[in-house]
């Protein structure tokens, strides 16, 4: 027997929730003192690496304090990173830091080429940090979550291999985010086992993970990136509903030679008729009944995800629908506690560049309303790294800044010098619509053809109770109208370098397929595909 057979959902998740009780408490203390806590963060972090090849390249050793560090080490992008990471494949040591980086993490981002980003035990401690207060408070509001198991998204691996490199490539799921002991503690606790991430073939994919889902009555927890993720898994549905159902009855699992040898005995399970004739009378449509006992569903919901999180939302009137704060796969930034989106201050080292002055603030210096780009210090080597996030400080817990994420500042489109950036539109699109209502796809995707340019208006038909041509063509109009306060695109479309923005109305499901299209075309994993409020031409 599995020594993981030996422990149920409710044991793992107390022993989680008590081995994180330390980090949440140091977090809630650090609340009161953001700039003692992050620069007691720095001089440690800057200690241990002195006699690493960039900290001798910049002379650590002689920083003693934050105006040292800001004025010695330059602001940077990956591609000031690239070189190191690429000296690390070759199998050179205490490159970026001294730790052991134990294997590089894959990311595009929102846009862009992949990016490799050095992991280490350090960074799984940083989020941990993060990660445990988030939880200890989910638990405060919701106790109820610790008596069964949860649904961690888990997406096909992409094509991540490469035999050149002496640091293996990608993760095996995201729990190792976490490090060993607490990821081991994760997976005991998870409704799908992560070996469904080996799974090629799409449909076997959703199959799986839905057949795993649909076992587990006593369900608590769905946590997943954008909620078209959710949408994705709960469509399928329809699809396969009776051989789901058959396999549920019986035990079977029609879809087994989709998982490779090692993992099938895992997935195997008894029969469980009652169970097949409750989702039977059930059906697959009213899929927030399939788990009577969900307390949390958490996915993105900022910016593009707004209106998605708002639909589950109102799908699910008595189940905490919790927005997730700003992760990066370089760090988190922010994290839900307290109902609010306070800064990682005991995760990294931040800095941020005011969006107006171009000044730096440290974590202390922020001001509500006011817009910054998020620059990170990392404990496996990242030093003052440009996120390409912007945020904006929405106020403060304790004396701790309160960020929303408002868009990419690297995803700008320029057909014809407009200079139309991803926060600007989002705003935009932001005024189109009053209160709690939006539709749920509204995008904004530039056409170059060489002849004509211009931007499309791309909108599902649940934009208005009262959707007609008519009320869609005036939505284009006000869109237009509001994209001319940035005076490139006015005078483009003055001059007639840009034509009149042109309406597309899709179906509700667009932004599901979008995601879907997008991950084959960058061959990246399902859950790491952010669907984008500006479409560039090139995408």
């Amino acid at each position: 027997m599995r020594l993981g057979a030996t422990f149920g959902p409710s044991l793992a998740n107390a022993m989680w929730l008590a081995s994180s009780v330390g980090a949440a408490h140091r977090f809630r203390r650090a609340l009161t003192s953001p700039g003692e806590t992050q620069h007691t963060w720095l001089r440690h972090q800057l200690a241990r690496h002195a006699t690493s090849a960039f900290g001798q390249q910049y002379d650590f050793a002689a920083l003693r304090h934050y105006d040292d560090f800001a004025r010695r080490v330059p602001l940077g992008t990956y591609a000031a990173v690239e070189p190191f990471v690429k000296r690390l494949q070759r199998g050179e040591r205490a490159v970026l830091g001294n730790d052991v980086v134990t294997h590089f993490a894959p990311t595009s981002g929102s846009s862009g080429a992949r990016k490799l980003i050095p992991f280490t035990a350090e960074l799984s401690r940083s989020f941990d940090a993060a990660v445990a207060p988030w939880m200890i408070d989910l638990a405060r509001q919701r106790p109820a979550l610790v008596g069964g198991p949860g649904y961690w998204s888990v997406s096909p691996l992409a094509e991540t291999s490469d035999a050149s490199s002496a640091i293996p490539i990608g993760f095996a799921d995201d729990a190792e985010y976490l490090g060993s002991g607490k990821a081991w503690l994760v997976r005991q606790a998870m409704g799908v086992p992560a070996s469904v991430r080996h799974v090629r073939d799409e449909q076997a994919f959703w199959s799986l993970t839905l057949l795993a889902l649909l076992r587990r009555r006593d369900l608590r927890l769905i946590s997943v990136w954008h909620p078209s993720f959710l949408e994705l898994l709960v469509a399928n549905a329809e699809r396969c509903w009776p051989e789901l159902l058959s396999a549920v009855a019986c035990g079977d699992n029609p879809w087994l030679d989709a998982l490779p040898l090692s993992a099938q005995r895992e997935w195997r399970a008894a029969p469980d008729r009652a169970r097949a004739a409750e989702l039977r009378a059930i059906g697959h449509d009213d899929w927030p009944r399939w788990w009577p006992r969900l307390q949390v569903v958490s996915c993105w919901g900022e910016q593009s995800a707004e209106s998605g999180w708002r639909r589950l939302a109102a799908r699910l009137p008595h189940v905490l629908v919790q927005s997730k704060g700003l992760l990066a796969t370089e760090g988190v930034v922010t994290l839900p506690f307290a109902g609010k989106l306070p800064l990682a201050i005991t995760s990294n080292f931040f800095e941020f560049l005011d969006a107006t002055s171009g000044d730096v603030r440290r974590a202390h210096q922020l001001e509500p309303g006011a817009r910054y780009e998020v620059v990170l210090t990392n404990g496996a080597g990242l030093w003052r790294y440009r996120l390409g996030d912007l945020v904006e400080c929405t106020g403060h817990l304790a004396a701790t800044p309160t960020l929303r994420f408002l868009g990419r500042t690297d995803n700008v489109c320029d057909l014809r010098g407009e200079k139309l950036s991803e926060p600007f539109v989002a705003e935009c699109l932001r005024q189109l619509w009053h209160g709690d209502v939006s539709p749920s796809v509204a995008l904004l995707r530039a056409v170059d053809d060489g002849a004509v340019a211009g931007y499309e208006f791309v909108v599902s038909r649940d934009m208005s109770d009262d959707t007609t041509s008519e009320s869609a063509f005036e939505l284009a109009r006000r869109l237009d109208d509001a994209l001319c306060a940035n005076p490139h695109y006015a005078l483009a479309r003055r001059l007639g370098q840009l034509v009149p923005l042109r309406l597309v109305i899709v179906g509700a499901d667009y932004s599901q397929v979008a995601v879907r299209r997008d991950a084959q075309a960058r061959s990246a994993r399902l859950g790491d595909v952010k669907p984008r409020i500006l479409v560039r031409a090139a995408s």
